[in-house]
């Protein structure tokens, strides 16, 4: 016994002491590290500290760590807390070693640097190496990853990646998702709803060539994947669990998606998130900022494949006109899958981070296809489907729900 309280004083003393925490030049400011595991209980570490910003500037929060060797690799899946969007005030970073590399029970000489950044406007997740790009719009605007364009509703505010449309890598080997902020707004344009966190969400439909990088074939098709049902994507057992949990089956997609990038993080969007995704902080009848109703057919036709201006049927990703955050094709060319299941009364449900009802026969699915309607492209129209379901004009995008 005094043994491993001697080890664990040891350590204990370790994780407290050998600390350090880095700021940006004249911005915020991480102070009062103090890091420590929950030996014997648990091999989870605490990572506390303080940041010190305006109250209007929210950061997220690097992680490097150290021990007697050197740098450790921390996976991203080994980290949650208050990493992303970070306001002043109070933090705390939870890191499980049993996700990485470094398992000891008892941990040994280890520090963390923590680095307030800008918050990334995109990531880039690419299949063959598994790891993780983040971009921020600092990086965009120095030109390094090409074209980009302002806000086109709002012409300021955030710039929106045009260029990720030129390189097919994003569409096939790799998947590029835009940093979506918490928010309010009028669900149907009858419910107030709130998403409480930012989120990301998926610049492209999930196309078959990314489809089949998962499930181990092989393509070069850029356009989106179809005939999918829902419990393909996230399986018939645990997928099937939602809104009680964010469980998948292994075999599925997202469960195959999953596992090889080392996160959970990846999932459809709820029927909330994806108006709100769609509608990227407008409340025109599109997500242009000026339409009105189903008449404008020529604002339509700049932003989706429908039924009015399409060519046979399902046409490449990213062809037509983004939204005011960067998403293409939210209302032509596929429709989409939601988690939700679908209420049988029409209703919608407001409030907080809504999930819709805990059971039901059918599952929403929302926006245009190349062979809809105006008037069904509109940005709150929805439909519904049973989970066993496939179709010729539903397919899918991925979002990630960042680690809380």
């Amino acid at each position: 016994m005094n043994k491993v309280k001697t080890a664990m004083k040891m350590a204990m003393g370790c994780l407290a002491g050998l600390l350090a925490f880095s700021a940006l030049a004249d911005g915020p400011v991480i102070s009062d590290v103090v890091v420590r595991q929950r030996w014997p209980w648990s091999r989870l570490v605490d990572i506390n500290y303080v940041l010190d910003s305006d109250i209007t500037q929210h950061v997220d929060v690097a992680v490097a760590a150290f021990d007697s060797g050197g740098p450790l690799t921390l996976p991203a899946g080994s980290l949650s807390g208050d990493l992303y969007s970070v306001a002043p005030g109070a933090g705390r970073i939870v890191w499980d070693p049993a996700k990485s590399a470094y398992t000891n029970d008892v941990l040994t000489p280890f520090r963390v640097s923590l680095t307030p950044v800008p918050a990334s406007l995109y990531m880039i997740v690419d299949l063959a190496t598994t790891q993780i790009v983040y971009v921020t719009e600092s990086d965009l605007a120095s030109g390094a990853w090409g074209s980009v364009q302002t806000n086109p509703v709002t012409g300021v505010s955030s710039v929106i990646w045009t260029g990720v449309t030129n390189n097919s890598d994003y569409m096939t080997t790799k998947m590029v998702f835009r940093r979506i902020p918490a928010g309010q707004y009028m669900m149907g344009g009858i419910k107030s709803v709130t998403l409480t966190k930012d989120f990301y969400a998926g610049v492209f439909e999930v196309t078959l060539a990314q489809w089949d990088n998962i499930m181990g074939a092989s393509s070069s098709t850029v356009t989106p994947v179809y005939s999918k049902s829902y419990n393909t994507i996230r399986g018939s057992s645990a997928g099937a669990n939602w809104p009680s949990n964010h469980a998948v089956d292994a075999s599925s997609f997202i469960g195959q998606l999953r596992e090889r990038i080392g996160v959970t993080w990846f999932d459809l969007p709820t029927d909330a998130q994806w108006e709100y995704l769609c509608r990227a902080g407008t409340t025109s009848y599109y997500y242009d900022g000026v339409s009105t109703s189903s008449a404008d057919i020529a604002i339509l036709s700049t932003l989706a494949w429908w039924s009015g201006n399409r060519i046979g049927s399902r046409h490449p990703v990213g062809e037509k006109l983004p939204n005011a955050w960067g998403l293409y094709d939210t209302i032509g060319n596929e429709a989409e899958w939601c988690l939700d299941w679908y209420d049988t009364s029409g209703l919608l449900i407001g409030g907080a981070d809504p999930v819709g009802p805990t059971s039901g026969t059918a599952r929403v699915f929302r926006g245009g296809f190349y062979s809809v309607q105006a008037i069904q492209a509109h940005c709150a129209y929805r439909w519904n489907v049973g989970p066993t379901s496939i179709a010729d004009i539903l397919g899918f995008r991925l979002i990630v729900n960042l680690p809380r």
